[in-house]
């Protein structure tokens, strides 16, 4: 399995991702819902699919009809939700051997 960079912007978005892994979700939703900007959401979801974490699809929409652009929808795949929840525990073991190493060993 391929493995990434996890930056805090990757984490929230596969935090996101995983919260309803079987269903598709676009761009613009998984942002919001991670704190993020459109600008650093795409790229994220672009490195997730090169590497097979993520299946994308346009949605096939007549845009003056629903006044709204075409989504990109995005689902996590088998691998991506592997991937994902080894990268969180990951991330969490980091984070509690940060702290445990702040107290006072008395």
């Amino acid at each position: 399995m391929t493995s990434l960079r996890m930056t805090t912007p990757r984490l929230l978005t596969l935090r996101v991702l995983l919260g309803q892994p079987d269903e598709e979700r676009y761009g613009l939703s998984v942002a919001r819902e991670a704190g993020l900007e459109p600008g650093t959401i795409y790229p994220i979801l672009v490195a997730f699919e090169t590497v097979g974490w993520l299946t994308s699809r346009e949605d096939d929409v007549d845009v003056h009809l629903e006044g709204r652009p075409r989504r990109r929808y995005y689902r996590l795949t088998a691998d991506g939700i592997v991937a994902a929840r080894e990268a969180l525990a990951a991330a969490e073991k980091r984070r509690g051997a940060r702290a445990g190493a702040r107290k006072l060993a008395w």
